[in-house]
């Protein structure tokens, strides 16, 4: 009997041994701090604790340094704004590649408008000469980033990149001709090729079919102008600051200033397919087609970003994580507007972070939209 007790009990001695050496709970997550709550509308509609949490760690991580701003928007409202210390909800952010969306979207009304045509050749002068190939390349092509121009972006030296050169050395004084100077080195429409030049060029043809004149001034004006009423004062972006050559080139794929909460109108109005309290600036179809895969590249459309596995390289957004919707204008040193439709979703987040370490940043932002659901 005694010996069948011993028995008994021995098992169960050891039980709080076996407990201790299971793996224990994850600790539980440190507060959010009362900056981070603030940054957040009481009703956000997510969980506001983890909105802020999600929020605070694109300013308190060292591996998302530098931001300086960020807002959440969903269904049309602003939800979480925050700001990195000297900067506030009237600085106006450098878009860098983040205006090749505006010039996307600029190209777009006056294709409606019937100024320029999508599928005929690109009207550059230089282009049309008996002979050239580069006769054929389309509008569409230039948009698609496959115009078969011979361009080489953010290579090393530094210096000795085409956008490099044309925006500050032998080419910023007329970046147009400098873009539109290069041969071909693929056959139009053959390969997918990012260039900054190439939104140059774009901008190049909107100034030629609206100035009066091909003077810088005129040139300048014209599609300031254009800018201004067809599309910033109707959206109410009316912080806007587009940059100009000295030939009058608007510099349509680098340098557009914006607010932070501009930034998000534009990306609301990205949203709602080129619409705003309910005038159509630019057809619908042109917002589709902006958001299309090129043919040579799933994770570009026209002049924007899309978040979709690449067809070459690396992803520039997170398509593991979805949602498969979500497009964006991306720019240089860590500028994103990401969209989607399905979460009726708008993240803007503007600071100063090298090439080499977006990736973290990119990572976080994809936390942070992971956090809101698709619209029922």
């Amino acid at each position: 009997m005694a010996r069948n007790l011993i028995a008994f009990i021995a098992p169960l001695a050891l039980v709080p041994a076996l407990f201790g050496c299971s793996p224990s709970a994850p600790p539980a997550p440190p507060p959010v701090s009362a900056e981070a709550l603030k940054a957040v509308t009481p009703n956000p509609g997510v969980p506001r604790e983890e909105l802020a949490r999600r929020v605070d760690a694109l300013f308190s991580e060292q591996d998302a340094a530098e931001t300086r701003a960020v807002i959440v928007m969903q269904g049309g409202r602003v939800i979480a704004e925050r700001y990195a210390p000297g900067y506030h909800e009237n600085t106006r952010f450098v878009s860098w590649s983040m205006a090749k969306s505006i010039t996307g979207v600029m190209i777009g009304m006056l294709v409606s408008d019937g100024r320029l045509r999508l599928d005929e050749s690109a009207p550059i002068p230089a282009w049309q000469r008996p002979g050239d190939p580069r006769g054929e390349i389309t509008l569409r092509q230039l948009l698609q980033m496959r115009s078969g121009l011979r361009h080489a972006e953010a290579i090393s030296p530094l210096w000795k990149s085409d956008e490099v050169r044309m925006l500050f050395l032998d080419g910023r004084d007329a970046m147009a001709r400098y873009a539109e100077d290069q041969p071909l080195q693929y056959e139009a429409g053959r390969k997918w090729v990012y260039s900054s030049s190439t939104s140059v060029i774009l901008a190049d043809l909107a100034a030629r079919v609206l100035a009066p004149a091909p003077d810088p001034e005129s040139r300048r004006n014209a599609v300031a102008e254009y800018l201004r009423t067809r599309l910033f004062e109707p959206i109410g972006m009316r912080s806007m600051l587009p940059e100009f050559d000295a030939s009058g080139t608007l510099i349509g794929g680098s340098l557009i200033h914006g607010t932070a909460r501009d930034w998000a109108r534009f990306g609301e109005f990205l949203r709602n397919r080129g619409a705003v309290g309910g005038a159509q600036l630019v057809p619908r179809q042109w917002i589709d087609f902006m958001v299309t895969p090129s043919p040579r590249e799933r994770q570009y459309g026209a002049q924007i970003w899309l978040n979709r596995a690449p067809t070459t390289g690396k992803p520039a957004l997170f398509p593991d994580r979805g949602p498969r919707d979500l497009f964006a204008c991306l720019g240089h040193l860590g500028q994103y507007v990401l969209v989607s439709q399905s979460r009726r979703l708008v993240v803007v987040r503007l600071g100063k972070t090298q090439e080499d370490r977006l990736d973290p940043v990119t990572a976080r932002l994809g936390e942070l939209v992971a956090l809101f659901q698709p619209a029922d």
